[in-house]
């Protein structure tokens, strides 16, 4: 049993500090929104906490799942924040996706107060973190990843170390780019066979074997088909990854043409009201497009 905080209670964190407290550690909460963290403690047991440096105080390890750099800066840092309540030797895991810039500067904010760190960005949604099936990426120390491993394995399928701080970040950003890519071939590619007058589905149960197989056909494909996007990951959020995408890769110096034009696609399907639509809506902006 290790002693746990978990900061955010959203669809991906609330689930993921379910399988803790499934595993038998001890864990407490903590959200903006007072109210889902209640929830949670109704649900699962444990303790809900009024400020994460109250849900830190006395945790082994904190692991944070909020929406963006600023978001995990309000969390970390500040009289309030979970770095005030950590011990020295203590152990802050960070599962949200954000940049490798603010990754960097949280990591050496907690290293001035004896705070190992550890990004560990996952994949998989919010199916993935409700059947304790993700895949989770980190940076960071051997030693401290080596603490957070075992942890972390209650709500993952995978985890791997892929180098300092900020490595899980960047392997993310590779992920998200991968994704945008896949989408919106995968868009065309539907949309193409429904103007050709193919069974949709039918073609998938062929093409899914082969070389053109991924997640996204074999886990997507019916839906966007039938023209429906009320679930998975949202438009809304991608666009926040793809930014983070870019600005990372203006500073590397490696060229993205196709994903910042997939940027500008998700823009469009935002225009027609898409925020919140899963991903796979760049079907729609198709669809639109061909009348």
């Amino acid at each position: 049993m290790t002693k746990v905080a978990f900061l955010g209670m959203g669809v991906m964190g609330a689930p993921m500090a379910g399988h803790l407290a499934k595993a038998g550690h001890d864990v407490v909460v903590y959200n903006r929104t007072a109210a889902k963290a209640e929830d949670w403690v109704s649900e699962h047991g444990g303790a809900a906490a009024t400020t994460p440096r109250a849900a830190a105080l006395g945790r082994e390890i904190v692991m944070a799942c909020v929406g963006n750099d600023d978001d995990l800066r309000e969390v970390c840092l500040g009289e309030d924040g979970a770095f005030a309540g950590m011990e020295e030797g203590s152990l802050f895991v960070d599962h949200t996706t954000v940049s490798a810039e603010v990754t960097r500067e949280l990591a050496a904010a907690a290293a001035e107060k004896g705070i190992a760190w550890v990004d560990a960005p996952v994949s998989g949604g919010q199916a993935g973190a409700e059947n304790g099936q993700l895949v989770i990426m980190c940076g960071g120390a051997e030693d401290d990843y080596a603490r957070a491993e075992p942890v972390m394995d209650a709500f993952a399928k995978l985890t791997k170390r892929m180098g300092d701080v900020g490595a899980g970040q960047l392997t993310k950003m590779v992920n998200q780019i991968c994704i945008a890519g896949l989408l919106q071939g995968l868009s065309e590619a539907m949309t193409f066979a429904q103007k050709a007058g193919l069974d949709g589905v039918a073609v998938v149960d062929v093409i899914q074997g082969g070389a053109a197989g991924s997640w996204q056909m074999v886990n997507r494909h019916e839906t966007m088909l039938a023209g429906e996007y009320d679930h998975g990951f949202a438009v809304d959020w991608m666009r926040k990854d793809l930014a983070i995408c870019l600005a990372e890769a203006e500073n590397l110096g490696a060229p993205l043409p196709g994903t910042a034009l997939v940027d500008q696609f998700y823009k469009e399907v935002q225009a027609m009201g898409g925020g919140r639509w899963d991903t796979s809506s760049l079907m729609a902006r198709l669809q639109k497009l061909s009348g």
